[in-house]
């Protein structure tokens, strides 16, 4: 067979992702704005509890200083409608402006305004507020899920409020600078049991280093990746942006794997392990597979990231 992005989705079938994420994500886009916020707010407070959130750097935050300003001084009747404004996705000039930052300019955001409002300095959840009967079962799922999949559906809950980006005439990203990459005398070596494969371990490598330019080397003029719950980004300048703009300062930690040769020269990998965001550090890990399908060069066609649906699918190796 002559593989196609479409065909290549579907290696490894018998992983099973953790659907509770996107089920959970658009129960929570049904909500009421009011809901949403206070949602956010107290499953924030809770999972300080548990997880510990790390502080935006300043690099993360230049970007929407200006913006978080402009709230700080507005009077918390103000605070209150610019909230529930980027909750319900409406065109003004800050959701206009929110919806050109990058997932990690938007969590940075999020996390000094969870700050303010701890501080007074923010409008809070009105005293004795009582989320509905909807919003209290999400917020049941999100209690219930693993650490790694709550902090993906609070991640996903902010990064899609805002404007519609593609509703706004020369739109262009805006992302925190790229890091510098980790010396190579620095660079932790990676060994995944029952895989060697050297483009494997190199993109597990370069993606822990930062190293961008050198990792999207890895991959076919017609690669693509899939991270979790999205649609595939296609060509090697697409991944590359989304590499620079999303994936800064991750740990990969993968763990074990599987190698199988296929049709045409094809090679399908899976591996799974876990990974660390910056954002909540080393205590939790994403429990998480990378299927791989490498062409006849050994470049990469096509991976998947998928989010597990529990830590014993970190086991689950054998193709159905």
């Amino acid at each position: 067979m002559s593989y196609t992005i479409d065909a290549a989705r579907n290696i490894f079938p018998s992983t099973l992702t953790a659907d509770v994420v996107p089920a959970t994500s658009a129960r929570f886009s049904q909500l009421s704005a009011e809901d949403q916020l206070a949602l956010i707010w107290f499953a924030y407070l809770e999972m300080g509890k548990s997880i510990t959130i790390a502080a935006p750097g300043a690099a993360n935050m230049q970007f929407a200083e200006s913006t978080l300003l402009q709230i700080k001084q507005s009077s918390f009747k103000d605070q209150s409608q610019i909230m529930c404004d980027l909750a319900n996705r409406i065109d003004t000039p800050i959701n206009r402006t929110y919806a050109t930052w990058s997932p990690n300019i938007k969590l940075g955001f999020w996390y000094r305004l969870g700050e303010w409002m701890e501080q007074g300095f923010v409008a809070p959840i009105p005293s004795g507020y009582r989320l509905s009967a909807n919003a209290t079962a999400v917020l049941d799922t999100i209690r219930a899920a693993e650490s790694g999949q709550q902090i993906t559906i609070l991640r996903n809950a902010v990064v899609d409020m805002g404007f519609d980006p593609n509703q706004i005439e020369g739109y262009q990203r805006v992302a925190e600078p790229v890091v510098v990459p980790t010396e190579i005398a620095e660079r932790e070596k990676v060994t995944i049991d029952g895989v060697d494969n050297a483009t494997i371990v190199q993109y597990m490598e370069n993606l822990n280093a930062n190293d961008f330019d050198t990792l999207i080397k890895l991959f076919a003029e017609d690669g693509a990746l899939q991270p979790p719950f999205q649609r595939p980004i296609v060509g090697k300048e697409n991944v590359l942006r989304f590499f620079r703009e999303e994936c800064q300062n991750l740990k990969l930690v993968p763990k074990q794997g599987v190698v199988e040769p296929t049709d045409e020269g094809y090679t399908q990998i899976k591996v799974t392990g876990t990974c660390q965001t910056p954002w909540f550090g080393a205590n939790v890990g994403m429990n998480i597979a990378w299927r791989f399908l490498l062409n006849p060069e050994g470049k990469i066609f096509f991976v998947a990231v998928d989010l597990l649906a529990s830590a014993k699918e970190l086991l689950n190796l054998v193709r159905k």
